[in-house]
């Protein structure tokens, strides 16, 4: 956890506190979550200064307050890649999401669908493509990561077709992995060191363990049983570590894009001129991310990356972002920055660790509280009215 934050380990003890927002959920999740899979979620790599970057960069915007106008009658509906949504926004793809709380990425799509957003399951999720299709009644997005055994992402594809997912996104900026000291120390492996100290932290996390035993969903579940020679946890450590593809390049980004044959979205875009290189591809849509400073650290901030991105590409593909996002001020600020829409990972896995299903219906909720009210005090009455005329001046990055 970064140190800029205070100390929050008991901050929640005493659970009849209101929620409300996000910081409230995610003193929540790491008083219920076991340490190991917590800090999966809440870290970054190496100094974590890009990751703390994400979410602080948003506070050197300023927006302009406007009094005195019919704030009457608001709308945050928008559309993501052509799908209508509630509000411009969507969950991301997140690993081991499953381990926030058992069958998680199962209640987080019935979260998002309830909510009117798009849910994005990871292929490195606890639950499978059909687990998620069997147990929801809506089209969720497919993130694809790229590895060696082409043959299996090939099935993968095919595998997302089948269930309706409506759009793949390819992540492009996982080649190589970026080290998190914290998931090191604290032995977080497939399957996971079973340390003193890691039995006794989930033996005081007793409402986790008992939904974690009454599910059989505890691998990655997209790749046991269907990738050559994985049968078991063991053996998917060693095909995961060997797996990432570090020979990506936008040949095969094209080949992805004909055998998907749908709405293509490539995540992972921080430079200008890989944005260009991403329009070129004939994608429908790029996510400006760095992976949550979970890969290059010292990367500009997502949001800082952005207006560049955007002013180079904008008119030839829809740009969404990714990064930091903690409230739905930061989405308002995002939208007035040039993005069409945007994505929130940590914000949810936060709620999905404090409440479950739940906990991720009350983080959307408190979003598009926010959107609504940030939206109406500047002036706007419908959230795709949003431009940089409701700021107050040109951002600071420092970069």
């Amino acid at each position: 956890m970064p140190s800029s934050r205070p100390p929050s380990r008991w901050a929640n003890l005493f659970t009849d506190r209101p929620v409300t927002c996000i910081e409230d959920l995610r003193q929540l999740a790491e008083w219920r979550v076991p340490r190991m899979f917590y800090d999966y979620a809440d870290s970054g790599s190496y100094t974590e200064s890009t990751y703390r970057a994400n979410e602080s960069d948003f506070g050197r915007i300023k927006l302009r307050q406007r009094v005195a106008v019919d704030m009457t009658n608001r709308t945050l509906a928008s559309t993501m890649v052509g799908q209508p949504v509630a509000m411009p926004v969507a969950l991301a793809p997140t690993g081991l999401t499953g381990m926030q709380h058992a069958d998680g990425e199962i209640l987080a799509a019935r979260a998002a669908a309830r909510a009117g957003v798009p849910f994005t399951l990871s292929t490195m999720s606890i639950c499978s493509i059909e687990d998620v299709a069997e147990n929801t009644d809506k089209p969720f997005w497919f993130q694809l990561y790229v590895m060696r055994d082409r043959d299996f992402i090939v099935r993968l594809i095919d595998r997302a077709k089948a269930a309706g997912c409506s759009a793949l996104v390819l992540t492009l900026d996982l080649q190589i992995l970026g080290q998190r000291h914290k998931d090191i120390k604290n032995g977080l492996s497939t399957p996971p060191k079973l340390t003193i100290g890691n039995i006794l932290d989930m033996a005081t996390k007793p409402r986790w363990s008992m939904n974690m035993l009454r599910t059989k969903r505890r691998t990655f579940r997209n790749i046991v049983g269907h990738a050559s020679g994985v049968s078991n946890l063991s053996s998917l450590s060693s095909w995961t570590a060997e797996q990432f593809d570090p020979t990506l390049n936008w040949d095969d980004v094209r080949r992805i894009r004909d055998r998907w044959g749908g709405k293509l979205i490539l995540k992972g875009i921080l430079d200008a001129e890989d944005a260009v290189m991403a329009a070129e591809t004939g994608a429908d849509a790029l996510i400006v991310s760095n992976h949550g400073g979970r890969q290059l650290d010292g990367a500009i901030s997502s949001i800082a990356a952005l207006p560049a991105i955007v002013k180079a590409v904008g008119d030839r593909i829809e740009v969404l972002m990714d990064g930091g996002i903690r409230s739905g001020q930061d989405v308002v600020k995002a939208l007035a920055l040039g993005a069409k829409g945007t994505f929130i990972g940590r914000a949810f896995l936060y709620g999905l660790g404090a409440g479950g299903e739940a906990g991720v219906s009350q983080c959307l909720e408190i979003i598009r509280k926010e959107m609504d009210v940030t939206m109406a005090m500047c002036g706007l009455r419908d959230i795709r009215h949003v431009t940089s005329n409701i700021l107050a001046g040109k951002p600071d990055f420092g970069v």
